[in-house]
């Protein structure tokens, strides 16, 4: 059922007043993805996006939406809740989380070029008005970023770019996992300089936004049109720029874009998720720009701070977490933080839903469901993926050659093994061919030590890891 344009603005407007009336976190959780399928008379049918919402708001909002509706003119005697595919089109995934992002739900769907200003959705049209182009998210920001040995360098890095934009680390050259903060971190630089220089000219953008961008550009011939817009920024914020690779025509007009900015003492800032050195197909002239400034390694965060991030996403949900109940999250999901608040966000749905206060009992039960590991896994599928990872044939990997670029993945392999299945040496050397089970126990050792202190190597087995658990 289609919602006329008249009901649309109604229902938006009566969120905007919700919105203030409720935490942010609620709102998100409840609101956020809903929409006004009908009013008929005195009855209004509201779209939700699935059967946890429905309750929620049978249960404990229904008087508040009935009041704001009121207020904007809707007298609504029975309120109403349907499933709806409206609503469910509504909950778009986000693209990536920082360390205090609300949830994968809550990433705005507003499409700004600068804080506090809104753009339509994406129109075809012959032209490069790009009112789709992603901006500055207002919630990133210094303070709410929560700073831990793994990060410290790049947010004090950040604050000193902040400061002095294009004079100090430039360009400045984020890398790391994952959801460990990278967005959050090159966005509060962002912010930071536009609530201090309101006229200043600040981009944000990810890598393969601007591709389609360029394709636009050279699709309605409008290739001037872009380079204007984009070299004439005070500050460019290019969020994952590995997506880069491979694109030759693109590589060279972000070489000239970069090079018109460098000059200009203009602030460039840049995201990955490795190391430029290790951006495959990146041209050398962009990988000795990139790394010509300052580069920092995002480690993923200690303890202590993965203790502090629960507590303070608990909070934002104005819910007190008992310590051991943060304990437990913070010891068990370790490599990725999206997976951590993905966590805590299904144990506080969980207890909401049912009426409980979240304890160690419900946590360890739920994440246990959660993180089962599919059983079928085998040695062959590791080795295998682990190959086709780094792009060597699995017939090298198990054969004689000892050549470094076969070594290598054959030890990540092993180590894999060891790991994830848990395989004697003995066990481990005979699924990689070897007959020495001596072999392995120095191979696992030695990759457990050179991840430590190689990001690239951290970066590859948890990529590795992530592809099988998929």
């Amino acid at each position: 059922m289609g919602v006329s344009m008249q009901q649309d603005n109604l229902w938006q407007a009566v969120l905007g007043e919700i919105e203030l009336s409720v935490s942010r976190g609620n709102f998100v959780t409840w609101f956020k993805n809903t929409c006004l399928l009908k009013q008929d008379g005195n009855t209004v049918v509201v779209g939700v996006p699935n059967i946890f919402i429905k309750q929620q708001l049978e249960r404990k909002y229904t008087d508040l939406i009935s009041q704001t509706l009121q207020k904007n003119g809707v007298s609504a005697d029975t309120i109403e809740y349907k499933i709806s595919s409206a609503a469910s089109a509504a909950a778009k995934p986000s693209e990536d989380v920082s360390m205090l992002d609300e949830s994968a739900a809550e990433r705005s769907d507003e499409q700004a070029l600068l804080p506090g200003t809104k753009a339509p959705a994406r129109q075809a049209t012959n032209s490069l008005s790009h009112t789709y182009r992603q901006g500055l998210n207002e919630r990133y920001t210094f303070e709410t970023f929560i700073v831990g040995a793994g990060n410290e360098l790049a947010f004090a890095a950040c604050q000193a770019v902040a400061q002095q934009p294009g004079t100090k680390y430039n360009p400045l050259f984020l890398y790391g996992g994952v959801g460990i903060g990278k967005t959050h971190l090159i966005q509060a630089v962002g912010n930071t300089i536009g609530a201090r220089e309101a006229n200043a000219k600040i981009l944000y953008i990810s890598t393969e936004q601007f591709v389609q961008e360029f394709v636009d550009a050279l699709r309605f011939r409008k290739t001037a049109e872009f380079a204007s817009h984009y070299r004439t920024a005070d500050v460019l914020i290019i969020d994952d720029v590995q997506f880069i690779a491979g694109k030759e025509k693109m590589q060279e007009e972000f070489f000239h874009t970069f090079n018109a900015l460098h000059q200009a003492n203009k602030q460039i800032i840049i995201s990955s998720d490795k190391p430029p050195k290790d951006i495959a197909t990146l041209e050398d002239r962009l990988r000795s720009r990139f790394a010509g400034g300052m580069s920092i390694d995002m480690q993923i965060p200690d303890f202590e701070t993965r203790c502090a991030i629960v507590q303070t996403k608990a909070q934002n949900h104005e819910i007190e977490l008992p310590q051991d109940v943060v304990e437990y999250l913070a010891t068990n999901i370790q490599t990725n933080i999206r997976e951590l608040e993905g966590a805590l966000n299904q144990l506080l749905a969980f207890c909401e839903m049912r009426g409980l206060e979240p304890s160690l009992s419900i946590a360890s039960s739920l994440l246990s469901v959660s993180k089962t590991r599919p059983k079928h896994l085998s040695a062959k599928q590791i080795i295998e993926r682990t190959a086709r990872h780094f792009q060597v044939p699995m017939e090298d990997i198990l054969g004689p050659k000892r050549d470094k670029d076969i070594v290598v993945p054959r030890q990540i392999a092993m180590y894999m093994l060891r790991s994830e299945l848990h395989l004697s040496f003995p066990k481990i050397a005979r699924e990689l061919g070897r007959k020495d089970h001596t072999t392995a126990i120095h191979s696992v050792d030695k990759i457990e030590k050179e991840s430590r202190i190689d990001a690239s190597m951290r970066m590859a087995i948890s990529e590795i890891k992530e592809h099988l658990y998929a």
